[in-house]
This record gives C-alpha cells, structure tokens and sequence, in this order.
C-alpha cells in the first residue's frame, strides 16, 4: 500500500512538473489513471524478472517491455547507451588516477625502470 501511495505521489509531481511546462492542468482522475497503469505495468516487471529466474531487472528486460512503442523503445536505448558511455569515461579516469598514484610513472617510465634495473644485475 506504500509502495502504490509512493508511484501516485511522483506520478503527481512529474503531472504537475508537466503542467507547469505546457501550461495545461491534469484532472485527479487523470493522475489516478496514469498511477495505476505504472503500478501495474512495474508488476509486469517483476512477472518477467520471475519468469527469467532473475531478482534484478535490466536495461535488456525494460526495452524488450517497451518494444511495441517504437519512440519510446528509442528513447530508452538513447538514454542506455548514454548512461553506458558516461560509466565507460568514470572508469578511465579513475584508471588514470590509480595509475598514476602508484608511483606517478607511465607504463613507458617503469618498463625503463626495469630494464636498467635488469642491465644492472647483468653486469
């Protein structure tokens, strides 16, 4: 019952943020409507997660739900493939930054390092 009366309360406020933007209003009933349709279309969710044997949902299992609306099935591989991207660029930097912690040397300065660390012992 919580959980119901926390999606009518955001669907509420995206509904209001909606109406401030395109200056029209939504009817009680209206945002009533819409809340329940979410509510259930998130049981649909977790039909599929049971179905796969899968306690997480993914990106893969929300497209495939929203496969019959095609602007709405590119919207979410649009914002995927940006939510991807972005993770890929944080974990550069932060390779860079580790690897640059330890030692503050490139890849190029150990392996001289190294190699006359080597040359030495050969002598």
């Amino acid at each position: 019952q919580r959980l119901k009366a926390a999606v009518h309360y955001t669907v509420g406020c995206l509904c209001q943020d909606v109406a401030e933007d395109k200056d029209m209003q939504f009817s009680k009933q209206t945002i009533a409507a819409i809340s329940e349709i979410t509510f259930r279309q998130c049981g649909y969710f977790l039909i599929l997660c049971r179905h796969a044997k899968r306690s997480t949902v993914t990106t893969e299992d929300v497209k495939l739900l929203a496969r019959r609306s095609s602007s709405l099935l590119k919207y979410i591989t649009q914002k995927s493939e940006e939510i991807v991207s972005s993770n890929m660029e944080q974990k550069e930097k932060k390779k860079k930054k580790s690897s640059a912690d330890k030692g503050g040397r490139t890849s190029g300065e150990r392996e001289a390092v190294v190699t006359e660390s080597e040359d030495s012992n050969m002598a």
